[in-house]
């Protein structure tokens, strides 16, 4: 289930630089041939939709794949930073998409329709609605990564079946064992004994 919510973004991201880049970029009339954006003319409104979208979409293929590796991630160290990392980055593309929408509504709303960029308004609108959709899902997003951070604090997520890494952990005792410490003296091995020199009722015969 936390591998499907990383389709939406990618989607969303696809929209948003594919509409940018194939439909809002228009002749302005028939006087000027040269493509401009069609966001108030603003190259830095197309410009910035396009690298939002873009580091959006190759964010959400990198951690879908960390997604479907995390479990197989031994470390407890590793899988809290990857949790981190999904959490900063999830919270810091909500921000970009909120800046992106402001950005290209404020820019729309300054835009002169002529006849040549009525032919994108509809790539332009989409491209601010999915922005502003982009906004929720990363937020979403943000809000699963900070609950799977808790989760693991309450080492639910990141513990492992293992021993403790504390020095002073003490290790448990021997399955077979009582676990009581025995107090017999040591004992020699068997099949030896101490040889005396002269054993008694013995007496070495004379030549």
């Amino acid at each position: 289930p936390s591998c499907v919510l990383s389709f939406p973004p990618q989607i969303f991201s696809i929209v948003v630089f594919g509409s940018i880049i194939n439909e809002c970029y228009v002749n302005k009339d028939s006087q000027h041939p040269e493509l401009l954006c069609i966001f108030n003319e603003n190259e830095s409104a197309c410009s910035y939709g396009i690298a939002v979208g873009v580091i959006a979409f190759f964010g959400c293929i990198f951690f879908f794949v960390v997604d479907l590796y995390f479990q197989q991630i031994s470390s407890v160290k590793d899988r809290k930073r990857a949790v981190l990392l999904d959490l900063g980055f999830s919270g810091f593309l909500a921000f970009l998409w909120f800046v992106a929408f402001c950005f290209l509504a404020n820019q729309w709303q300054r835009t002169t329709l002529t006849r040549g960029f009525s032919q994108g308004a509809d790539a332009a609108r989409a491209a601010i609605t999915f922005s502003f959709f982009s906004i929720i899902i990363w937020v979403v997003l943000a809000l699963r990564a900070l609950q799977r951070y808790r989760l693991g604090t309450d080492m639910s997520l990141f513990a492992t079946e293992q021993f403790g890494t504390d020095p002073s952990a003490s290790y448990p005792g021997y399955p077979g064992g009582s676990g009581v410490e025995s107090t017999e003296t040591y004992q020699s091995p068997p099949f030896t004994e101490t040889l005396e020199p002269n054993p008694k009722g013995y007496q070495v015969p004379a030549y």
